[in-house]
């Protein structure tokens, strides 16, 4: 049985990732796409994270959405839904962070935030209920 606390902890930092990403895409101006794109994978990275841990697995200290989704998906086969998901943000951990190296404009920006809500809900809708946050 994981430790609660931890899971909670793996689901809380998803939570304020996705916080992140709203606040500094839809509150500031202007708005930061960058940074709301970052914030979209690291969210999603932490929801995968939560399930692999939930599941009694210790998440890998990795940033590759397609290996996390892969790890899920060898737990529950229904990860597979999220493929395409993931492989759209999977580029946000590491390259919106410089120049140059990923445009991250309004559009991607918003889309890698709705993406990033999909796999929250996707991942802490498939962890055992009496794991979830109170």
């Amino acid at each position: 049985m994981p430790d609660r606390d931890l899971l909670l902890d793996w689901i809380r930092h998803a939570t304020n990732d996705l916080i992140v990403a709203r606040h500094s895409f839809e509150d500031l101006y202007p708005k930061q796409t960058e940074i709301a794109s970052f914030h979209s994978q690291q969210c999603a990275e932490k929801a995968l994270k939560a399930f692999l841990y939930a599941n009694e697995i210790d998440p890998p200290k990795i940033h590759n959405l397609n290996k996390l989704c892969k790890l899920c998906e060898n737990i529950d086969g229904v990860f597979s839904q999220i493929e395409i998901i993931c492989a759209r943000l999977n580029p946000f951990s590491s390259v919106a962070r410089y120049p140059n190296e990923l445009a991250a404009d309004e559009p991607v920006a918003k889309a890698a935030i709705e993406d990033a809500q999909k796999i929250y809900d996707f991942c802490t809708a498939k962890i055992p209920k009496q794991s979830e946050t109170p």
